[in-house]
């Protein structure tokens, strides 16, 4: 069996002792194991810092562009190999398998071109000088620097390429090396892509690590210049954050976690294209990646006299949805990643259908195509109808699977925006109406609990990728349940791994300085 080794200290590491199996979510037949247990940590990370740390420095905004744009087309030089692993592991279909991949790509060149912009300088300046003294001359000037750690990046289960492409992009642009610890369930296009990587000669020693089992005992070695972003479970999250380095020593923490995202279908909207876009997009987000994006719509808002022509027009769609083995012909729909993943999916069904009414799927059962019965983690997608407002668990519970709920409201933009506010926080509120009025009240009311806000109109419905989508350029992060992080964003999410420091000197050796 493939044996999925980390890459530390600038070496290949099989680890000892027990190990994990990976298995494809469709058969259930094992892929591969990985284990890091025999990994030094400590030293591991310290390898990083000392040679993967001075290595970035020393380089250029545009030189470590160059970096991301040799992984980037070392991506699309493989991509063949990856998508057929994240069928195999993830239970892709191939359609899902290039969304995460080619994002993947896309993020890394999205991150190369800004550094590009960025240029031959080292220094990145936050606003203009600033006029401290008598006279022009004292000035002051904020800069960013890179932290003289390492960026410890914990990644889901759900974006093997992604996960690993987002974060890195970031750090690397930022001038801070990577240890990049993916979910082992699904870790074999992480494994891969870094294999390539390695292989390649891409990267300076000890720029990009790589942890492909249990991490141990890995965060008790961070230091003060370290830095941590995690995607995962808000329970995780908080096992995370009480841990000694960011409590004693102030490490920083960037969480992406928990997230009820909403859609909310404006009650001018009874047909035509924006209509359409909001069953497209409905659809789209419970069934890609089998409903398994941090930004899927969970809770969809209908005014109760739009809530029939709802009903039937995303019932159809989601009719047309072939659910199986995504290596059987017309499947548009995979199963579900892991077997802890299939009984969370069904527990959190079973809790949604005590206070809600099915409109389609009943509780997930399903005869899926291509598949032997009785093997793989196969689910309906759900579409599930609350009490108006919605019940408590619809608002307290994220099912991480093919599952939304609707929930009827009176049409005006207050009350949307209070049901919206019962979900704690989220990464994405998606807004579908033509009416500017209703958009810009919405906006107002619902921005300070969500990272993005997507306005859905007739005027975009052609070009839109979705809400599902998180661009490079925007921030892709949420408060409260969402974790209270920020990804992305341009150089919002570079400046994550890089300290700020202001500057008092004579204007024109800051100018200097900066230069």
């Amino acid at each position: 069996m493939l044996r999925l080794a980390s890459y530390v200290e600038g070496k290949w590491n099989e680890g000892s002792g027990k190990t994990s199996v990976l298995f494809n979510p469709s058969t259930e037949e094992s892929v591969a194991e990985a284990t890091a247990e025999g990994v030094d940590f400590a030293a591991a990370l310290a390898f990083a810092r000392e040679r993967g740390g001075s290595a970035l420095r020393e380089l250029t905004f545009a030189k470590r562009g160059e970096l991301l744009q040799a992984m980037a087309k070392s991506i699309h030089g493989i991509r063949e190999e990856l998508i057929a692993m994240a069928i195999q592991n993830g239970g892709n279909t191939r359609g899902d398998a290039k969304f995460d991949i080619d994002g993947a790509a896309f993020t890394l060149s999205a991150y190369a071109d800004l550094a590009a912009e960025l240029g031959d300088k080292h220094v990145l300046t936050d606003g203009d000088p600033i006029q401290v003294g008598r006279t022009a001359r004292f000035a002051g000037q904020h800069i960013y620097l890179p932290k003289h750690g390492v960026a410890v990046h914990i990644n889901a289960f759900n974006f093997p390429a992604w996960g690993l492409a987002e974060k890195a992009a970031t750090a690397l642009l930022g001038g801070m090396p990577v240890l990049s610890k993916p979910a082992t369930a699904t870790a074999l296009v992480t494994y891969r892509m870094v294999k390539e990587f390695v292989d390649q000669k891409l990267l300076p020693e000890g720029v990009l690590s790589l942890v492909t089992g249990s991490p141990g005992d890995l965060l008790s070695h961070l230091q003060t210049q370290d830095v941590v972003a995690f995607t995962g479970s808000s329970g995780t999250a908080a096992t995370i954050r009480a841990m000694d380095p960011f409590v004693t020593r102030s490490v920083p923490l960037n969480v992406e976690a928990d997230s009820l995202n909403i859609a909310i279908l404006g009650p001018d909207v009874s047909s035509g294209e924006t209509m359409d876009l909001f069953v497209k997009d409905v659809t789209t987000d419970m069934t890609q990646k089998t409903g398994q994006k941090c930004t899927a719509i969970r809770r969809v808002l209908v005014p109760e006299a739009l809530m029939g022509e709802a009903k039937e027009r995303l019932s159809e769609r989601l009719g047309g949805i072939a659910v199986g083995n995504p290596t059987s012909d017309g499947v548009r729909m995979g199963p579900v990643a892991t077997a802890r993943q299939y009984k969370d999916v069904r527990e959190g069904i079973a809790a949604l259908a005590a206070e809600t009414s099915a409109v389609f799927g009943g509780e997930g059962e399903i005869d899926p195509v291509g598949a032997e019965k009785g093997k793989g983690y196969f689910l309906s997608p759900v579409l599930r109808e609350a009490p108006k407002g919605g019940g408590h668990g619809v608002h307290e519970r994220e099912v991480f699977g093919p599952v939304a709920t609707l929930v009827p409201y009176n049409g005006s933009a207050s009350e949307a925006a209070t049901i919206l506010a019962k979900g704690q926080g989220g990464l994405v509120a998606s807004l579908y109406s033509d009416d500017r009025s209703f958009l810009k009240e919405s906006v107002v009311a619902m921005a300070p609990y969500n990272g993005r806000l997507y306005l859905g109109s007739e005027k975009i419905a052609a070009q839109s990728p979705g809400p599902g989508m998180a661009m490079p350029n925007l921030l892709h992060g949420g408060p409260g349940r969402a974790g209270g992080g920020e990804e992305l964003g341009g150089l919002r999410g570079v400046t994550f791994y890089m300290q700020r420091t202001a500057l008092q000197g004579d204007k024109s050796i800051l100018s200097a300085i900066c230069s």
